[in-house]
């Protein structure tokens, strides 16, 4: 079950950051999200209405479970794996965020300091007090629906959603620091969903398509916005999503070559050692994935 809105021209301004709504997304996984980080002013929303997974956000893994909000901001390293008996179904909602310049005039009553309160959190995780769930279904079926005046109806709810999340920051008193900036690029969506979503059968010249570049121009667009290129790219993807699927112990080390596209588990292997300097079986025999740890570690 797949649900995708990106055509959706939505953006609002709170204070002097202007934010734009890149992408809406409601998916059921059934396949493992490989580790990776967003850029400059970039924040996902997560809200998981029912099943349950497993998170590891910055080397630290979280149980996932019904009612679990989290937000992956600038920079933070995350990677999500559903348990298979019971799946895990999740809304996310991308944003970009500008810095516009400052007016002479003051912000509405507020406003400043719910940004700021947004900016300085660029990781949360916890249970959602906030009705978060409602939120998301009515963003997204007026998406679905696009009704007259649907627009100012999703600008009006994305506020009302960082009020929320705001609020979960402030009920856990755990704020963190973070950064602000940078325009909204759609040609990085597409770079990262591309990785993520498509490992098992990366090609380069399919991502030059997707972006209108030339395969040349492609490859200096990843040097420039990742420091990587386009096989690097692809076997950090690829691994990132080994990990993640030879976290699950009841899982054949077979089934996960099959599952990244390898032909075979010679292949897969000596593709895992080269990587991580470790077997696949030597990997998962010492355990070197990360243990859930108690709720009362999570923030």
């Amino acid at each position: 079950m797949w649900t995708d809105y990106k055509d959706a021209d939505i953006h609002f301004t709170i204070a002097d950051v202007r934010f734009h709504t890149l992408n809406f997304v409601y998916e059921r996984f059934e396949r493992s999200i490989p580790s990776h980080s967003h850029g400059n002013g970039s924040y996902e929303i997560h809200y998981i209405p029912r099943g349950r997974g497993r998170a590891l956000i910055n080397g630290v893994s979280y149980e996932i479970t019904p009612g679990t909000l989290f937000v992956t901001g600038p920079h933070v390293e995350h990677a999500q794996s559903p348990f298979l008996e019971d799946p895990m179904c999740e809304y996310c909602i991308y944003l970009k965020a500008e810095k516009r310049r400052k007016s002479a005039s003051s912000f509405p009553a507020g406003e400043e300091e719910l940004l700021s309160a947004f900016e300085n959190t660029p990781f949360w995780f916890g249970q959602d007090t906030q009705k978060a769930e409602a939120l998301m279904t009515e963003i997204f079926e007026e998406l679905q629906k696009r009704r007259t005046g649907f627009l100012f109806q999703v600008e009006a709810l994305l506020r009302q959603l960082l009020v929320g999340l705001v609020r979960n920051y402030e009920k856990s008193g755990r704020p963190k620091a973070a950064n602000l900036s940078t325009a909204a690029d759609k040609t990085a969506v597409i770079i990262e969903e591309y990785f993520l979503y498509q490992y098992r059968n990366l090609s380069l010249e399919e991502l030059a398509n997707k972006l209108g570049l030339g395969t040349r121009q492609t490859e200096r667009l990843l040097q420039r916005q990742y420091g990587k290129t386009f096989l690097q790219k692809k076997a950090e993807a690829r691994m990132s999503a080994a990990a993640i699927l030879l976290s699950d112990t009841t899982r054949s080390i077979t089934s996960v070559a099959e599952d990244l596209g390898y032909s075979s588990i010679e292949h897969f292997s000596s593709a895992f050692k080269n990587y991580y300097h470790i077997s696949p079986r030597q990997y998962r025999k010492e355990g070197v994935y990360h243990s859930f740890p108690d709720s009362s570690s999570r923030g």
